[in-house]
């Protein structure tokens, strides 16, 4: 389901290699800045302990487990039985299921977390109920997702209409394979839509952050030097990245 989790390795690397490259260029410029997975990654580190009941949503082959480096009581869950049986932590449970229908008892986790997610669900609603219901009372929800004001998804959205186009600009922008590439919506992908989902669900927000990341759409120093202008021009609330907490009331 994630633009950074569905990538074979070798493509993975080097579209990796691109991100660190111009991400390390625009964090010269700009000191104290955060890319967004690393900020996500810091926020589910930081509530993290040894028995931390974890749901990594749409795990596919890797992702916040493999970075972070534990596994304890996590769970991946993810529709694609390819990911799940390619995915590179050993040990870790595994659920093939859709997030509308989690195979999981009431309050079963402490955690549950979506990196790259929410952009491809088509009932938004359903799953984030579906995640108050797994989560226990005063559980965290954390998500990265990008943000639909952003002109880079408002692109996306109009390309997803046109399937003879969208596949070979995926491959070029971010080395993915046809098969890896997933339908994306936007349906809860701005901040109105996520408070919304929030109160009908029974979560309450904790904190949302805008995420500036002119490396997302950067192919050559020309782009990325485009991509900077576009990022320093647009209000903060559209910025490409969305990194959020919610906890169950």
């Amino acid at each position: 389901m994630g633009a950074e989790d569905r990538i074979g390795r070798q493509t993975n690397r080097g579209r990796s290699s691109d991100l660190e490259h111009y991400r390390r260029r625009y964090a010269a410029l700009k000191p104290g800045w955060e890319h967004a997975t690393a900020r996500f990654q810091r926020w589910i580190a930081a509530r993290l302990t040894p028995d931390s009941r974890v749901l990594d949503l749409g795990c596919g082959r890797g992702g916040v487990v493999e970075r972070l480096g534990v596994t304890g009581q996590w769970c991946g869950c993810d529709p694609d039985w390819r990911s799940l049986k390619e995915h590179r932590t050993a040990g870790l449970r595994r659920s093939q299921a859709f997030s509308e229908h989690l195979p999981f008892a009431d309050a079963a986790f402490d955690m549950v977390i979506a990196s790259w997610v929410l952009e491809h669900l088509p009932q938004p609603t359903a799953t984030w109920r579906e995640i108050a219901r797994v989560l226990h009372p005063g559980g965290r929800f954390f998500f990265l997702t990008p943000n639909r004001r952003h002109p880079i998804p408002r692109m996306s959205t109009w390309l997803a209409r046109l399937k003879t186009v969208q596949a070979p600009l995926v491959t070029l922008i971010y080395r993915r394979a046809a098969a890896d590439t997933f339908p994306v919506h936007y349906r809860a992908n701005t901040f109105e839509t996520l408070e919304r989902l929030a109160v009908q669900t029974g979560l309450r927000l904790v904190r949302l952050e805008w995420v500036d990341d002119p490396s997302y759409f950067a192919l050559a120093d020309a782009v990325f030097a485009l991509s900077i202008c576009l990022e320093t021009l647009l209000p903060a609330t559209w910025r490409v990245h969305l990194v959020g907490e919610y906890t169950k009331i």
